[in-house]
């Protein structure tokens, strides 16, 4: 039985410069940098997000833009701030998909390899609610 998601693991080309947008961006409290010993197939740094373990891994990124992403949770009174630091950091925002009444706040952006993130301000509980409303209609 599956307990959980154990990590998310993203292949960057700058550990760095994305170790220094997830401390901003989400908070990221760094636990982990293979810079002393590396036992993995490159270079990484691990962080939690919340309670999940990100792990970011240089390497060659290939990936082409979609609309596969990561969500975070993020409080109502705390989504401009969020907005404020993609923009410091020169993040591209991309227009999300349209929403019906009810539904909660979202912001996408892209990173500097192309990973599509969303910092979304609802639940799923509020989603399902919003939907069922609208079936109604």
């Amino acid at each position: 039985m599956i307990e959980s998601i154990s990590h998310i693991t993203f292949v960057v080309k700058d550990v760095k410069r994305t170790a220094e947008l997830f401390r901003s961006v989400f908070h990221a409290k760094e636990v982990y940098d293979s810079s002393h010993k590396n036992f993995s197939v490159s270079y990484e740094k691990f962080f939690l997000i919340g309670h999940t373990w990100i792990a970011v891994m240089e390497g060659e990124s290939s990936l082409e833009r979609s609309y596969n992403h990561i969500a975070f949770k993020v409080s109502e009174g705390d989504f401009d701030s969020y907005i404020k630091k993609i923009r410091e950091f020169g993040l591209e925002i991309v227009k999300g998909r349209d929403r019906i009444k009810g539904e909660a706040r979202s912001v996408y952006f892209y990173d500097y390899d192309h990973h599509l993130f969303e910092l979304h301000t609802g639940t799923l509980s509020q989603r399902l609610s919003s939907y069922r409303k609208h079936e109604r209609l």
